[in-house]
């Protein structure tokens, strides 16, 4: 089977997408003949990138069998691809590929684009609901969750690189919240809400950049906690495995915002493949990368309680919590490692393209 794969987002640009289109793309190519439309130079070349892509994959597609968009705002090429073309189409699908809320894209994209696809590859369950919500058939969805690289062996950062990372001495216990720092993230609320009930001894990391970046040092400063939560700003690969090997817990509180929801839990699933306790939002995307008990912890959305006690239980018993985190790296390892995953795009592509 040959693959033509376009994405808009792609490495060495920065983000979910951009990670998951690389991923995919990888381990696709490894299993069949897949070729890349990318845009590699973020979204300032969109506008520039969109019609040069269309009129390559039109130029090109006599080679392939099946075209693989890597998120919902490629729809419009995939439509145009089909009227010119008739070949099948398949699109991966992210919360907000549904959600937004711009008229013209709702009236063009979810409407028109989106419903002419063959197939929908959704990160979430969250997001086939959303689909169908919106008069999107629900037989035109599947799921097949992100995937993760699983580091092998866990590298041996310590308490002391940590120290020297962060410049400071830590007594106690550490939290960490890892990503693109927007609102439904939940990081205000948590500093606002629960970290005071935490006692001084726990340090809460927050890294990463984003739109709140200001509400979150505002907080901080508010809630007196300059001593207690260090924001670290964005940071390199190697400092978030720094991060991911050395916390304690890692943490994604995330809130429900009208409009903006959480697609796919990645940083969570990363959390667990080093072998970290995850204590997550028992919401949306979430729930399809945190299987409660098995790989992390899931709490009612806003329940202060509910955190503080899980939390506290967790770091009260640190045996506990280092077999814990050995279970959750290998049961993420034996469901979401990128292999596996891949092979359910092959699958799908597969039954489309014959």
């Amino acid at each position: 089977m040959k693959i033509l794969f376009i994405s808009r987002a792609y490495p060495p640009t920065i983000g979910g997408i951009e990670k998951q289109n690389y991923e995919v793309a990888r381990e696709l190519a490894g299993l069949c003949q897949l070729d890349i439309i990318a845009n590699r130079k973020g979204k300032r070349a969109l506008p520039l990138f969109l019609p040069f892509a269309l009129v390559k994959a039109i130029v090109t597609l006599g080679k392939y069998d099946i075209v693989l968009l890597g998120d919902g705002v490629l729809a419009i090429l995939g439509y145009f691809l089909k009227l010119v073309s008739g070949k099948p189409v398949v699109c991966i699908v992210h919360g907000l590929d549904l959600t937004c809320r711009n008229r013209i894209y709702q009236n063009l994209w979810i409407k028109v684009f989106i419903r002419r696809l063959d197939r929908l590859i959704a990160v979430g369950n969250e997001t086939i609901h959303q689909g169908i919500s919106l008069g999107i058939p629900e037989s035109r969805f599947v799921f097949i969750p992100n995937g993760v690289s699983i580091p092998d062996p866990v590298p041996g950062y310590t308490r002391q690189d940590l120290e020297t990372f962060v410049g400071r001495k830590i007594n106690g216990s550490v939290l960490l919240t890892l990503g693109r720092l927007v609102k439904r993230k939940g990081v205000v609320w948590f500093i606002e809400a629960v970290v005071n009930r935490l006692g001084g001894d726990v340090l809460y990391l927050v890294a990463g950049d984003g739109r709140e970046k200001s509400r979150i040092i505002d907080a901080i400063r508010n809630q007196g906690l300059q001593d207690q939560v260090f924001y670290l700003g964005a940071v390199s690969e190697q400092q978030k495995e720094l991060l991911f090997c050395t916390a304690d817990i890692f943490v994604q509180p995330n809130i429900r915002v009208p409009g903006d929801m959480e697609g796919f839990g990645l940083a969570v699933l990363e959390a667990a493949a080093y072998g970290k306790v995850v204590v997550a939002a028992d919401l949306e995307g979430l729930k399809d990368a945190i299987q409660h008990g098995r790989n992390g912890f899931l709490v009612t959305e806003g329940d202060v309680n509910g955190y503080t006690e899980r939390i506290e239980s967790v770091l009260g018993n640190p045996e506990d919590r280092v077999q814990f985190g050995l279970r959750a790296r290998e049961y993420v390892k034996t469901h979401y490692a990128w292999p596996l995953i891949a092979q359910q795009y092959l699958k799908v592509l597969s039954g489309l393209a014959t």
